[in-house]
């Protein structure tokens, strides 16, 4: 690794605006953005990927691979990634920060504590349960409704036996009454952090959440409860965007982590705009599939704050693409063209769902060492069928020099093609509207079910003035359906609401559908069982 004030230097960010977390880890000071935000900004490149499968798909592999290779090629290239959760790390995922010749670094340290915005967030978000529950127990002046708190509590950790809670047992400890975890990266404090522009709008943006609503049907916020001055406080450095690198060297911003199944799945807005200040080509990812994170990316991320994405690179994996088209997941080393062939059309729905949104698209095939020629040829020729440019990445195995194809693919998409960019639905029309767009358009469902409580959370809505904001769909990342078994390119499904919120703060409502889940659980096997430290403090099976 490089000293991380060199590879600052190599962006023209001065010392004086970095805030340094030991050799290789830095925030970058509010100061860097006032000085650079008269420049002409960067041309910004989405990362996203076919639905993901059990052998993995390299999607932020892919997106620090490519931007090693557009350095390499000589152009000025930042990649803008988001920060890894505890939960997946300790669970069934593993770590978020890419692998073999295409990683950021230090590795260890990002997927760990990082630099403390994860649990700034996480103590944020709880300092305003723990005032809500105070507030109650000293005479709740502002006549809450105990029955309809909607503010939960937070950790970042994978465990569903914090699904479902009780709180205020036991004499003088407050009100009894049922209550639940999330996952921080389910966390509204996480959405505002990650769609707030600066300090100010962070504040805003908290004030505005919504915690509850008074016995008369009325909503609280935040505000009301007096917790926005001291939850800023928490967050304070949380809302710098911290700098790292490649193992080539090439500059990486990490800021926010929010879920794409569960939230909107998208790095910060500070960070990618300050990227698109700092570098020629900005290299994003957006979480899980194209039907999700892609999805609000182009929604909600780049809608709210007036970002132009120029262009967006499918990866896929033959590995994937069999699965997809019903090969057992244990068997997808071995030849099955039948497989591939009637997998591809789900990399065939990604691509012409991007194309929805006015943005020209290139195809990644993320090689595995076990690939079979023919295989890789047949889905470079669907590619072509479909007129849509296709490169084979090898980053994995050769880092920058893996990429050049692929990059030289992008820079050409980015030459000739020019992006015209538009969200998918209107803000005019009303929530009910947005969704059913979403599963028409991007699920290819033939209907919307709502639950009785959806129903009432919608007029809710409404009445409240927020019917215009965009929608957030939280479903499974498997499937275009809500139904995770439902593979390939479902068509004619009915997509179950079960849940509708409004995040006032972050400026959108989420859309529960079928059993997805807010607080995920450990699998039968976490990752946690599988890694050691050593006395000399050496960590194995993190990543």
């Amino acid at each position: 690794m490089k000293p991380i004030m060199e590879v600052a230097g190599l962006i023209g960010v001065e010392e004086e605006e970095l805030e340094m977390y030991g050799r290789y880890k830095a925030k970058l000071s509010p100061s860097l953005y006032e000085r650079v935000k008269s420049r002409k900004d960067g041309k910004l490149v989405l990362v996203t990927a076919m639905n993901p499968t059990p052998a993995g798909e390299g999607k932020t592999l892919t997106t620090i691979g490519l931007a090693q290779a557009l350095n390499a090629l000589g152009h000025k290239t930042v990649a803008a990634l988001r920060e890894p959760s505890l939960g997946p790390c300790f669970g069934m995922k593993g770590g978020a920060t890419g692998s073999g010749r295409a990683q950021i670094v230090p590795s260890e340290d990002i997927n760990l504590h990082f630099t403390g915005d994860l649990h700034a967030i996480t103590s944020a978000h709880n300092l305003l349960a723990a005032m809500i529950d105070n507030h109650m127990y000293h005479g709740n002046p502002l006549r809450l409704n105990p029955q309809r708190i909607v503010w939960k509590r937070a950790m970042d950790m994978n465990d569903r036996s914090l699904r479902g809670i009780v709180t205020g047992l036991g004499e003088g400890n407050g009100t009894v009454r049922e209550g639940s975890f999330l996952i921080t990266t389910a966390s509204e404090v996480m959405a505002v952090l990650c769609l707030s522009e600066d300090i100010e709008d962070l504040k805003q943006r908290l004030g505005r959440m919504i915690i509850g609503y008074s016995q008369e049907g009325e909503p609280v916020t935040a505000a009301q409860i007096g917790a926005v001055e001291a939850m800023t406080i928490l967050l304070k450095d949380a809302v710098k965007p911290n700098l790292v690198q490649t193992l080539e060297g090439t500059p990486v911003i990490v800021h926010g982590g929010p879920f794409a199944n569960i939230a909107h799945g998208c790095s910060s807005v500070i960070g990618t705009r300050l990227a698109l200040k700092l570098g020629e080509i900005v290299v994003t990812e957006a979480g899980f599939g194209a039907d999700l994170g892609a999805e609000k990316f182009m929604d909600i991320k780049c809608r709210q704050a007036g970002l132009k994405p120029e262009a967006a690179v499918l990866v896929v994996t033959v590995k994937a693409l069999k699965y997809n088209g019903g090969a057992a997941k244990d068997r997808l080393h071995e030849p099955d063209m039948q497989a591939l062939t009637a997998g591809l059309a789900n990399m065939k729905r990604h691509v012409e769902n991007l194309k929805k949104f006015g943005v020209p698209a290139v195809v990644a095939i993320n090689h595995f060492a076990d690939d079979l020629p023919e295989e890789v040829e047949r889905v470079l020729a669907e590619c072509g069928a479909m007129q849509v440019p296709a490169a084979v990445s090898k980053v994995w195995a050769d880092g920058g020099s893996g990429g050049r194809e692929l990059a030289e693919a992008l820079v050409g998409l980015l030459e000739e093609n020019a992006s015209s960019y538009r969200p998918l639905y209107e803000l005019e029309t009303d929530i009910r509207s947005k969704i059913g767009t979403i599963v028409r358009e991007i699920y290819r469902g033939a209907g919307v079910e709502y639950s009785p409580s959806a129903l009432r959370s919608l007029a809710e809505i409404d009445k409240s003035g927020y019917g215009s904001v965009p929608v957030c769909m939280a479903k499974t990342q498997y499937s275009f359906s809500d139904q995770p078994r439902l593979l390939g390119a479902p068509e004619g499904f009915t997509v179950q609401v079960r849940e509708i919120s409004l995040s006032a703060g972050a400026g959108f409502a989420v859309v529960q559908t079928g059993s997805i889940m807010t607080m995920p659980g450990l699998p039968k096997s976490p990752a946690a069982e599988h890694m050691s430290i050593d006395g000399d403090g050496k960590v194995s099976g993190l990543f």
